[in-house]
């Protein structure tokens, strides 16, 4: 699933992938359902692709969800985006305890957060095992 949905540097959201056409992509915002061109020179990257930096390597975006969903048994997150950041890191490290505190930022766990807020509004959430069956 999170192959299908793109993170569009300067738009605001997620979009998920439509149609392709000549040097764009027609793109779908998962909040409004709007769809619009995303262009070839558009910084573009699939949920798929993102990784976050852990003391022994990196887990991906996909089992990062997981274990938000599990946290919070399918909800939106408890901790909401614009809290501050030490309650932002604690909760961050209930999800994923060893994350690297060096190379994830506050506003890394911010964007998951968002991201995984943005996916359970629009009903998708089965991160791994709809990404396994992909693969």
């Amino acid at each position: 699933m999170l192959r299908r949905i793109l993170s569009i540097a300067g738009r605001p959201g997620l979009f998920k992938l439509a149609s392709q056409g000549k040097n764009m992509l027609i793109v779908e915002e998962l909040a409004s359902g709007k769809k619009t061109p995303a262009y070839a020179t558009e910084k573009i990257i699939s949920l798929n692709d993102i990784a976050i930096y852990t003391d022994e390597g990196e887990v991906s975006l996909a089992s990062v969800f997981d274990s938000i969903k599990k946290k919070e048994n399918g909800a939106a997150t408890s901790v909401k985006p614009s809290n501050d950041a030490d309650q932002m890191r604690a909760y961050f490290e209930e999800v994923l305890p060893n994350f690297d505190r060096t190379r994830v930022h506050v506003s890394d766990i911010k964007k998951v957060m968002v991201w995984y807020n943005l996916l359970v509004g629009a009903n998708m959430t089965d991160f791994v095992k709809e990404d396994k069956a992909e693969a």
